[in-house]
């Protein structure tokens, strides 16, 4: 998929909401991940370290009086509520899509782009800096921390094989526009909007922050140059994004 928009109603941007109405239950997510977890062999106990070690990280910041505070929920809902965002994927068709990315933006309401992770460094190649970071670190980090430090808020996901470099490249970022996520249970200041792939978490992101509607650019759920891991990856991804955001 090169593009497409998925319409969120109306409806679904009365703010009177509460949290849990306006993002994907944990209770609902929950059986998901587990399917995940076992279709991947991935360990829980590895993801729920990661993310405790990344809410360590932020409250360490959040409390030394001599930083600002760090990102919040209600930062990024300010930054993305009832606007018109562009998700970008980072399959190989991205770079052709810039000009589309630049038309969808510059039509209608306000626009916001939302990078999945190496996204971020086609993008920023081709001028444009992401309003908006969903990474598990493993794209190129100093891209990320180079946008971080232009204003992109970042939103780092926490997981079992990423723990070096939650430790490494977190307190690198400008931490006033930073949140964290996990896949696994949230709490405190580690957020779950759902998702499993940073393009997919990009778009129940969206939903979660009252976005007007989404479009995708970037994604190709078909891409036959990847290895037999990522394609499961992205069979999960697609059907997260149809069914489930």
């Amino acid at each position: 998929m090169s593009f497409g928009v998925v319409q969120i109603p109306a409806e679904k941007l009365n703010h009177a909401e509460t949290e849990l109405e306006r993002t994907m239950e944990f209770d609902e997510w929950e059986p998901l991940y587990l399917r995940i977890l076992a279709d991947f062999n991935f360990d829980r106990r590895a993801d729920e370290e990661s993310a405790h070690i990344l809410s360590e990280i932020l409250r360490k910041h959040d409390n030394n009086g001599e930083h600002e505070k760090n990102g919040t929920l209600h930062d990024l809902r300010e930054l993305v509520s009832e606007k018109r965002v562009a998700v970008c994927g980072n399959a190989p068709s991205l770079a052709a899509e810039v000009e589309a990315i630049e038309a969808y933006e510059s039509v209608g309401l306000e626009c916001v782009t939302i990078a999945a992770d190496g996204a971020t460094t086609v993008l920023m190649a081709c001028g444009l800096i992401p309003d908006v970071i969903v990474t598990d670190l493993d794209g190129t980090i100093e891209d990320i921390i180079s946008a971080s430090n232009l204003g992109s808020f970042v939103v780092v996901h926490a997981h079992g094989d990423n723990i070096p470099a939650v430790r490494s490249v977190v307190p690198q970022l400008n931490m006033a526009r930073v949140l964290g996520t996990t896949q696994s249970k949230p709490f405190g200041d580690i957020h779950n909007f759902g998702g499993f792939t940073d393009g997919d978490r990009c778009v129940f992101l969206a939903r979660a922050c009252h976005a007007a509607e989404v479009a995708l650019f970037g994604f190709d759920y078909d891409d036959p140059d990847v290895s037999r891991v990522k394609k499961k990856k992205l069979v999960w991804a697609k059907r997260l994004i149809e069914e489930y955001s």
